[in-house]
């Protein structure tokens, strides 16, 4: 496998990027991917390791041994392949996957781990680059239709899965263009939107239907409705076609119940970061929510609060401050502990590099302000003790708030569609389904599946590629009786 001896001799490399002075003063990508002789020997540092668990870290179950084989072999043609035959869009996952495997990876017991996901950016990359990421079209047509609700990874993976064994695929989406939270939740600046251009034109020649700026449903929240075009009822979409896979996002944002929340400056992280993805695309926007000149608070310690504070410092903030209500996790993980686990240990993003101030255990108290906006914010230290937080006496603190953004996470998808649809939920508000045995990504209602956020709620894109393709044989096993898609 590869080199016998290369993780002995070479070191782990970081891809190479712009100096956060330069990225700052624009919104593209500035992760450069591996050079042909860097890749080479970034893969051969892959070990014959005995058991690979590098593969059951990935939830898309990438043959990653494989590929890195190949690319150190210089195969990058059949590297793609591999790469392709667990993941429709390894361009997305490559960017913007936190790559558990790599914490799953045998090397990493006592050493750094081999760099898998600048390694998938490369093979990815490559195909791009030489004209080998091409549509492929069905054998045959099987004569049967499938609605697809949710046009983000999730929805995209199953629709181009089952678009290849022959069923007619329209792709249902709530805004204007496809791509979910990929489009208006993750910053151009980590992933650029071209990727999923690419992708969808690549669909649309395999036979995938794309209907924007549709809503299925009603009662949505204005915010909402003032996407759409054309509202379509979900019974309209069960009498149309043979079976119907819902597949939009977590997009109930956690909200902060505290004195002042309802003061002008105060927005939550989705209401903030889709903007400038609009702009970035040349929409034009009446009041966009800008950090320029403003003493930012980003209120939530994981990605979407990371991507805020590389948002705020692109707009030319006065400051940025970022809060986590846990504890500052360990510098380094226990490795015997924890290996081959996802860690808990502390991340340093590539937006904290380019400026901010992060603070831990700290509980906001209030927000106050004048005239209606806010300008401060209150809060207070916090402990954990017997499982229970506790706050500090005497810790409580202020500090200058112009703008506030929580980001805090996500409670559930946006209930509206779960309810039109009126299937059973469970206890956090996903649409109840299981993912294997008979009726597997079923849900109570007869011809309706669910997958991705929908149905396990807030996760990571490689988590919602799996369940959209493993969705897709669910769908093609249930029209046809059986299905040759991998599970």
């Amino acid at each position: 496998m590869g080199k016998v001896t290369g993780f002995l001799e070479y070191q782990r490399l970081q891809e190479a990027s712009e100096a956060p002075g330069t990225r700052l003063k624009h919104y593209k990508e500035f992760v450069l991917h591996l050079s042909d002789a860097d890749a080479k020997t970034q893969g051969a540092r892959c070990m014959d390791c005995g058991i690979p668990f590098c593969n059951t870290g990935c939830p898309v179950n990438n043959i990653i041994p494989d590929w890195n084989d190949l690319v150190y072999r210089g195969n990058y043609r059949e590297a793609l392949d591999v790469l392709h035959s667990t993941n429709n869009f390894p361009e997305f996952t490559g960017r913007i996957c936190p790559a558990p495997c790599e914490s799953a990876c045998t090397l990493g017991i006592n050493d750094d781990p081999v760099g898998i996901k600048s390694i998938e950016h490369f093979i990815i990359d490559k195909g791009w680059e030489n004209g080998w990421v091409v549509p492929q079209l069905p054998s045959a047509k099987t004569g049967k239709k499938v609605a697809v609700v949710g046009a983000g990874p999730a929805g995209m993976a199953a629709a181009q899965q089952l678009a290849r064994v022959g069923p007619d695929v329209t792709l249902c989406e709530k805004n204007d263009r496809v791509g979910g939270l990929l489009r208006y939740g993750i910053p151009d600046f980590k992933m650029e939107k071209s990727h999923i251009d690419r992708r969808v034109e690549q669909m649309k020649a395999e036979g995938v239907h794309f209907r924007t700026s549709v809503l299925i449903g009603k009662d949505f929240p204005q915010n909402i409705m003032s996407l759409a075009k054309e509202t379509i009822s979900p019974d309209q979409l069960q009498q149309e076609f043979d079976a119907v896979i819902i597949s939009g996002g977590a997009e109930q944002p956690r909200d902060l119940p505290v004195p002042g929340r309802e003061l002008d400056g105060v927005h939550f992280a989705m209401d903030f970061l889709p903007q400038q993805n609009r702009v970035n695309a040349g929409d034009s926007l009446k009041e966009q929510i800008k950090a320029s000149g403003k003493h930012v608070v980003v209120i939530g310690g994981g990605d979407t609060g990371s991507d805020c504070v590389g948002t705020s410092n692109r707009h030319g903030a006065a400051s940025v401050t970022q809060f986590e209500l846990l504890p500052m996790p360990p510098e380094q993980e226990n490795k015997p502990m924890v290996w081959p686990y996802w860690p808990t240990k502390l991340r340093t993003s590539s937006s904290h590099e380019e400026g901010c101030e992060r603070d831990w255990a700290v509980a906001t108290k209030r927000l106050e302000g004048k005239n209606g906006k806010v300008e401060k914010l209150i809060a207070a230290r916090v402990e954990w003790k017997d499982g229970k937080m506790v706050e500090v006496p005497d810790s409580e603190f202020e500090l200058k708030a112009d703008l506030v953004l929580l980001a805090m996470g996500f409670v559930s998808p946006v209930s509206p569609v779960l309810d039109a649809f009126g299937v059973d939920k469970d206890a956090r508000g996903n649409a109840k389904a299981t993912t294997d045995g008979d009726g597997c990504y079923q849900t109570s209602v007869p011809k309706v599946f669910a997958a991705g956020d929908m149905r396990r709620g807030q996760s990571l894109v490689v988590w919602a590629i799996r369940e959209g393709r493993q969705c897709a044989r669910a769908v093609d096993e249930f029209l046809m009786g059986e299905s040759v898609l991998p599970r």
